[in-house]
This record gives structure tokens, C-alpha cells and sequence, in this order.
């Protein structure tokens, strides 16, 4: 399959080499495909962002909040038992599961609300799927003494009901959508429909690295630490550079966060990870890169997973964070240029890796963690024990348990 396809989009954008200085572009990728009335907002959203990014100000408020609140900078820790347990490389563990709240999604929860009320917006909404971003957003709206209305499939719902919970808890307000499959695109829409409707008075903190520009390089830039800290640890640590460095893809935002201070490292492997969930057929699974073509969803230019009709299909993952029909545009650069890699993993190789780490290192990662810890499963036998893996271990299980206990019986005698 070209990685270009023959639509107008792609052959304008074609020429392009993937590293071209175009706003809101990665190579073919990204652009902003929204309603007019948006238009407006994203282009005051794009200038507060960039004077925001000047501001040294800004800047020390967000690093002294990410240290102090958050506790940045998180630990690359030495899993050493699993190193042991499956022989080959070293693989050591990027911990955002330490971070408050439980997951990365406070990095970028963070900055955006800070540039929120830099803007004098008072009114906060939010999309989740795993309900992480959720949390992460609720608990700076708290912060920050701002409104919170977030919305959520119900199906997400359903399965991630201890975020919903805690949103509730934290003050936030959440909103149910019954629409499509009631998860993570169907609550992006609704996010989307509110804001068209309130956007004078209202900022909407998107939670991953897609969207309409300036949403994927913003994203990118608040999540962009996890790899500033790593590449320092692991040069302190190794006294080199990982061979490789692994992290699950729903979106993109932990993965482009853990990727990029080492895109210009050409010997370090990076590896994305997403959801094969239970089959290869359209559906089944939230495959991008194996299974989608080029199409715009949600304001951007992305691969996605859609029928021969260009109707979006319906995705599965037994990870609520990671099921989801399109990907990031910066991702889709790194794809088609071929600086990262993309795989996919099972839902039943991210529960056994779940198994896996708990059981070897005490660590209980979220799901979508677990889909990037199965690769390093899969691959860390087969590499010399003086290469190093790096898993950005994204996010801690909590938030599963209802979940792992129903897959894994965990109630019964056999767990």
C-alpha cells in the first residue's frame, strides 16, 4: 500500500520532505480540518501557545508545578528481574505510573491549563478513554479553580468506573455519550460540539497528540520531558544511548513524549506499539498502521481506520486508551519516513505481560502500558545483553482492576 494516496490532500502536500517548516504539518500529515467558527479559537489558541512558549515565566510556573506537584522528574528504573527472567537485553522502565494521578496525561493536563487561564478561559472541557486524561484535567481544573465538564463514552464508562469516580470526586462534571460505540472517538466529537457552541468562553484541553493545529505540536512539546529526562538518565545510568525505545500508541502523546529527544539519535530504535485487540479483521482492532489508509478525522490528516466507503470503523482494544480509529499526524510522518516503527499486540499479550511485570517486578501497569511491555517481552530474548530497551511504562493498572479481575478470574483459585 503507497503511504500516499490519491487524493488532493496528499498530492499537494507529496513534495514535502517529512521534515519541512510548514505550520501544523508533518510531511503529508496534520493540517486543521474543522468547522469555520473554530477557526478563530485555534488561531487565538496558536497565538497564546507561542507567546506562552517565549515566556520564561510560563515556564518556570509549569516546571515548578510538574517537580513539586506532579513529582517530576519521574525515575528510569532497572528492571531487573525481568531482565533476568527473560534473558537478552536490559530493559529498564520510564515510570510516569509514578506521576500524580497515575499516568503522563498530567504533563500536557498541566500546560494547557495553565495556558487556559493565561487566556482568561474559565470553562474547561475534555475528552478520555481510559478516563487517565480525564483525571489528569479534573485535577488541574481543582488546581487552578476552574470549571470542568468532561466527556466520556459510556462504554469507557463502564469499564474505567474508577475514573469516573475520581473525576466526580475531583469536582469535574462528566458527560456520557451514547453515540457510535460510546468510547473515545464519540466523546471527541461531543467535546468538539460543545466547544463550536461555547468557544468565546470556553478552552478545550485535548488530550492527545492529534487534532486540529496547533493541538499535536502543543501535545507534543508538554509530553516532550519524559524523553528530555530519559536521555540524561540513561546516559548517567548506561553511559550510553538505548538500542531501543518502546512505548504503546493510541493517540501518540506518550509515545511522540518518549521518542522525541532521540529522533535525530539515528541508532536508537523507536517502537510504537497499538492495539491488535482480538483479530485482524476491520473492527477487531486499533491498528492504524496495519490496517487504515490516509483520511481525515477529528480536525486532522492521519492514517485511519475506515471501510471502503470512507465510513470510520469501529475499533476494539480490551485498553479503553488505546481504542481509538486514527493516530497522531506526527506519528504518521515517522511512520511512512521510516524513523519509527509501528507494531501491534494482542489483548491477550498485553494481559499476560500484565501478569508478567506484576509478577517479576511488583509493578501493576494500566493496559495500555502493558501493550509496549508485551514487545519488550517479545523482543528483549532475542537481542544481546548488551543492548539497552527503554518502555515508557505510561501509565499504573489501577484503573483496570475491574477489568484484569474480570479476564484474568482473579477471584478464582486459578489466578
Amino acid at each position: 500500500m503507497s503511504s500516499i494516496p490519491n487524493n488532493p490532500i496528499a498530492r499537494v502536500m507529496a513534495g514535502r520532505p517529512a521534515t519541512a517548516s510548514v505550520a501544523g504539518r508533518f510531511g503529508a500529515y496534520g493540517g486543521r480540518y474543522v468547522p469555520e467558527t473554530l477557526m478563530a479559537a485555534l488561531e487565538e489558541l496558536e497565538a497564546a501557545y507561542a507567546a506562552a512558549q517565549a515566556d520564561a515565566a510560563f515556564h518556570a510556573e509549569l516546571d515548578g508545578l510538574l517537580h513539586h506537584y506532579c513529582g517530576r522528574p519521574t525515575p528510569l528504573y532497572f528492571a531487573k528481574r525481568l531482565t533476568e527472567t527473560l534473558g537478552g537485553a536490559k530493559i529498564y522502565l520510564k515510570r510516569e505510573d509514578l506521576l500524580h494521578t497515575g499516568a503522563h496525561k498530567i504533563n500536557n493536563a498541566l500546560g494547557q491549563g495553565l495556558l487556559a487561564r493565561r487566556m482568561g478561559k474559565q470553562r474547561i472541557i475534555a475528552e478520555t478513554g481510559a478516563g487517565q486524561h480525564g483525571v489528569a484535567t479534573a485535577t488541574v481544573c481543582a488546581l487552578l479553580g476552574l470549571e470542568c465538564i468532561i466527556y466520556m463514552g459510556e462504554e469507557d464508562m463502564r469499564r474505567q468506573e474508577l475514573n469516573v469516580l475520581r473525576m466526580r470526586l475531583l469536582g469535574a462534571e462528566v458527560r456520557g455519550v451514547g453515540a457510535g460505540s460510546a468510547t473515545l472517538k464519540d466523546a471527541i466529537n461531543e467535546a468538539m460540539r460543545d466547544w463550536v457552541t461555547n468557544v468565546r468562553t470556553t478552552y478545550y484541553i485535548l488530550g492527545s497528540a492529534l487534532g486540529a493545529h496547533p493541538y499535536p505540536t502543543m501535545v507534543r512539546d508538554f509530553q516532550r520531558v519524559i524523553s528530555r529526562e530519559a536521555k540524561r538518565q540513561i546516559l548517567e545510568q548506561e553511559g550510553r544511548l538505548p538500542s531501543a525505545i518502546v512505548a504503546c500508541v493510541g493517540g501518540g502523546s506518550n509515545a511522540i513524549g518518549a521518542f522525541y529527544e532521540f529522533l535525530g539519535d539515528k541508532d536508537v530504535q523507536l517502537i510504537g506499539v497499538e492495539a491488535g485487540g482480538r483479530g485482524t479483521a476491520l473492527g477487531e482492532h486499533a491498528a492504524r498502521f496495519s490496517g487504515g489508509i490516509p483520511g481525515v478525522l477529528q480536525g486532522t490528516y492521519s492514517y485511519v481506520l475506515q471501510n471502503d466507503a470512507g465510513q470510520v470503523a469501529a475499533t476494539h482494544s480490551v485498553s479503553a486508551g488505546l481504542d481509538y480509529a486514527s493516530v497522531g499526524p506526527e506519528h504518521a510522518m515517522l511512520h511512512d519516513s521510516g524513523r519509527a516503527e509501528y507494531t501491534s499486540c494482542t489483548d491477550a499479550k498485553a494481559l499476560e505481560a500484565t501478569v508478567t511485570l506484576a509478577r517479576t517486578e511488583g509493578i501493576l501497569p494500566a493496559l495500555e502500558s502493558a501493550h509496549a511491555i508485551a514487545e519488550a517481552i517479545r523482543i528483549a530474548p532475542t537481542r544481546a545483553k548488551t543492548d539497552v530497551l527503554m518502555v515508557n511504562l505510561s501509565g499504573r493498572g489501577d484503573k483496570d482492576m475491574g477489568i484484569l479481575a474480570r479476564e484474568l478470574d482473579l477471584k478464582g483459585a486459578g489466578a
